[in-house]
């Protein structure tokens, strides 16, 4: 089974922020593939289904962003699946916006969700999609990321989620490297 995680923070404050951009995109990634994110377990909202025969599991934790990996290590201590089987997808400042990084494995940058993630699991050994959203360097990076998209930003992201999705898929029904070569 993929167990598929968006990075966001909850609640109706946060929903359409930058730092929500992983949310957005596994909630679409849900609706396209009519799977019901709607089940609280493991600190998370979760809901399983498949993707082109391949089952999978689409995760929201709801720590708030820099506790993700108290609900990703629950979540992968419960179902014992392998490292290469968990898709994390977040934002990223350093990252033009609306482009995407797909890496079988990495640091954390400056991200704390993936921080947290990193420390709960002891290994960067796990496949990622970074969604890049840019920076303003005359806003404060903390009011930035939680900051709504603007009205310009919008079909721009839309895009970069469609693309996400569809990095997603590849990566599940093909593999992580032909996802790296046609969508980075």
């Amino acid at each position: 089974m993929y167990i598929i995680v968006g990075l966001g923070n909850p609640g109706k404050k946060y929903e359409n922020t930058r730092h929500n951009i992983g949310f957005i995109t596994v909630d679409y990634l849900a609706a396209r593939h009519n799977i019901k994110v709607n089940k609280i377990k493991h600190k998370a909202l979760i809901g399983e289904g498949h993707i082109d025969g391949n089952k999978v599991m689409i995760v929201k934790p709801q720590t708030f962003m820099n506790l993700s990996g108290r609900s990703i290590r629950e979540i992968m201590a419960y179902y014992k699946e392998d490292i290469q089987n968990l898709i994390v997808i977040y934002d990223d400042i350093d990252i033009e916006a609306g482009t995407i990084r797909i890496r079988k494995k990495g640091s954390a940058g400056t991200h704390n969700g993936m921080r947290s993630i990193i420390y709960e699991l002891m290994t960067d050994d796990f496949p990622r999609i970074r969604i890049g959203i840019g920076r303003d360097e005359n806003i404060q990076l903390r009011d930035y990321v939680l900051e709504n998209f603007r009205k310009e930003e919008i079909k721009i992201m839309g895009d970069v989620v469609k693309n996400a999705c569809a990095a997603v898929e590849a990566l599940i029904v093909k593999s992580i490297d032909a996802a790296m070569n046609e969508y980075n």
